[in-house]
């Protein structure tokens, strides 16, 4: 059953079942070509995509930096994670974001993300969507998305199929 369109729930509904995808080499996947960004990397193409089949809002995040930028000019940056947020994260120490994930669990010291374009070999570009546990010094920001209201559960996360390319 899916949850309510625009909503947290089927936003992750959505997300889950993209879990192990893997794309063709150099960059290209179904989330690229649907914002025109192919061959290039597709973290922030992966969650537009997603948003867009729920029925979120979409804040561009193509372009990482500038996804970050946008949350920012909304009042919607924050420095405290919350499930469904998305991540905005510099694997060097830097403060300007290079990758992007969904938040879906935050503990003490690690944020559980789902993320594309990343692998157990590459941080950042590994070609894969994959769900992440990340440390929590890692991220730069979070950006909140506004979400159609929902009262039940979220979905669980199953042990995913590896998924051919699309």
């Amino acid at each position: 059953m899916e949850s309510p369109k625009g909503s947290l729930a089927r936003l992750l509904e959505v997300m889950i079942a993209e879990i192990g995808y893997v794309e063709t080499p150099d960059n290209i996947t179904k989330f690229g070509k649907a914002f025109r960004a192919d061959g290039k990397p597709w973290c922030g193409s992966f969650q537009n995509w997603c948003e867009k089949q729920a029925g979120v809002k979409v804040v561009n995040t193509v372009w990482t930096p500038g996804g970050e930028l946008a949350y920012k000019e909304m009042n919607k940056l924050h420095k405290t994670p919350k499930v469904g947020d998305l991540g905005f994260m510099n694997f060097n120490g830097g403060k300007k974001p290079e990758h992007v994930a969904r938040v879906i669990e935050v503990n003490k010291d690690t944020i559980k993300t789902i993320e594309g374009n990343t692998s157990d070999k590459s941080q950042a570009n590994g070609g894969m969507v994959m769900v992440k546990d990340r440390h929590i010094s890692l991220f730069v920001s979070f950006g909140r998305p506004d979400f159609v209201e929902f009262s039940g559960d979220l979905p669980k996360l199953s042990t995913p199929k590896k998924k051919d390319k699309k």
